[in-house]
């Protein structure tokens, strides 16, 4: 009998990532002998601003890239801890990862969540100009004179600044060069120029 109680079996197939059991040694009940990534399944802990936690639910796809250089990783959330952390405001959310030869325990990362898409108007940010502290277009009339108007504008993502009010879809604004024209300006309408590789290939 005291012999079948010295096999430590483990509760499940994986890999050991650690161990403090050391032969001969008699250690009290509870205490840890070894650690187990069960099924060789890794996890990433995100930590995110306690304003950004209820836009994360669980299910959601996440893209976890190592620090390493190493290939990006597919996840998906398990779980958003109930509590934020009253020196930091930040909160953990658990991420369960796919295989990864690049990914290794204890490593550093960061990623990014998939929390929907929209559409939106947008521009490119040479088109809005900033006059006042208040944000405007250059709004071309039929009469090929522009209009000084004033938009308002939500996020930005590269060179393209969202239009949240002020402006209709289909309205024709200048693109370039809103900062050297004033309003009732007269202008010349040209094409845009094509780019070189469909020049190219005519």
């Amino acid at each position: 009998l005291r012999l079948a109680q010295t096999q430590v079996l483990a509760p499940d197939a994986g890999v050991i990532s650690a161990r403090s059991a050391t032969v001969g040694a008699v250690l009290p009940a509870g205490q840890e002998l070894f650690r187990l990534i069960r099924q060789g399944r890794l996890e990433w802990r995100a930590e995110l601003p306690s304003s950004d936690l209820a836009r994360v639910k669980p299910g959601m796809r996440a893209r976890v890239l190592p620090i390493n250089d190493g290939a990006a990783v597919a996840g998906t959330v398990r779980v958003v801890a109930p509590t934020v952390d009253a020196q930091t405001r930040n909160g953990i959310v658990y991420v369960d990862l796919g295989p990864s030869a690049d990914t290794r325990a204890g490593m550093f990362a960061r990623g990014e969540f998939e929390v929907g898409s929209s559409e939106a108007l947008t521009l490119p940010q040479s088109a809005v100009v900033l006059r006042d502290g208040f944000h405007y277009v250059l709004k071309l009339g039929a009469d090929s004179r522009v209009a000084l108007t004033k938009v308002a504008v939500g996020r930005r993502a590269g060179e393209r600044i969202e239009i949240t009010g002020g402006l209709d879809a289909a309205a024709k604004v200048v693109a370039a060069g809103s900062g050297f024209l004033g309003d009732g300006d007269t202008v010349r309408v040209v094409s845009a120029p094509r780019s070189a590789a469909a020049t190219a290939g005519n």
